[in-house]
């Protein structure tokens, strides 16, 4: 069986955009739905809505795949969960090492989605003694002392760091050496990486610290709060010029026009 050790995604090579990358799999998940209910073909904008981007950006991301929709049939699904697969590299197995089994660690390893997707939990690994041997959704953890063997002997690639802020630019480090080349980072900190090795962050804080931001800038656009506050106003209480509101509105926006989510560390 391929591991993701000698086998990498091709969508670099071919000049895929990062952001029609990010968007793969929202469309895989929408098609994937798609199949479940055995709906054979799929408009461009029935796709686009349900996958929560527009139909213009969904037709220009598959132009990069190669795929181009039937006029007045649509995209076969089938077809398009396969070859999407196959450009985000889920067409074969990939070795997953999660380090730190708290109750994040532990949840992860017990998330039934990493299968289904073409990933495969190799290991847990925790320094916790205590832990060592203790099954979490059916895996034995095994200690941190022997994470090098570990991405050794399972040909590891991808690793999930899921340990405190404090100790995981430590693990980071240990996975680099070892040969682990991507990292999804769950630590509440940024981790510095070599190279050639690609990270990805998650912080719940600061999704939700996003969505605070919104939620403030949705109560002060009431109707009647500008007028009680006496106009548009900044953080001074100074009245904000419509010119100088909109230029704040666009310089938020990212290169495809759309709102930045968390940048990956």
């Amino acid at each position: 069986m391929a591991t993701g050790r000698t086998h990498r995604p091709a969508t670099r090579s071919r000049g895929i955009p990062e952001a029609t990358v990010a968007r793969l799999p929202l469309y895989l998940r929408a098609l994937t739905a798609l199949s479940e209910r055995s709906v054979p073909t799929v408009s461009s904008e029935e796709l686009a809505s349900a996958a929560g981007v527009n139909s213009a950006k969904l037709r220009k991301d598959f132009s990069y795949l190669g795929s181009y929709g039937t006029r007045g049939v649509g995209y076969d699904v089938e077809y398009l969960v396969y070859q999407i697969s196959r450009e985000l590299g889920l067409t074969q197995d990939w070795p997953v090492v999660i380090v730190g089994i708290g109750n994040l660690g532990a949840a992860l390893a017990g998330y039934g989605g990493f299968a289904s997707r073409g990933f495969r939990v190799a290991a847990l690994i925790d320094a916790d003694p205590a832990m060592t041997g203790k099954p979490v959704a059916g895996i034995p953890v095994q200690h941190s002392d022997d994470l090098e063997k570990i991405v050794s002997e399972d040909g590891v690639s991808i690793g999930v760091i899921a340990t405190p802020a404090g100790v995981a630019q430590q693990v980071c480090d240990r996975l680099v050496a070892a040969g682990v080349t991507s990292i999804l980072n769950f630590a509440p900190t940024v981790l510095s990486v070599p190279d050639g090795v690609d990270v990805r962050k998650v912080d719940l804080s600061i999704e939700l610290q996003i969505l605070a931001f919104h939620e403030q800038r949705k109560a002060g656009e009431e109707p009647g709060a500008e007028a009680a506050a006496g106009g548009p106003a900044g953080a001074s209480g100074a009245a904000v010029p419509p010119a100088a509101r909109s230029t704040e509105d666009t310089s938020r926006k990212g290169p495809d026009g759309d709102m930045p989510a968390v940048m990956p560390a």
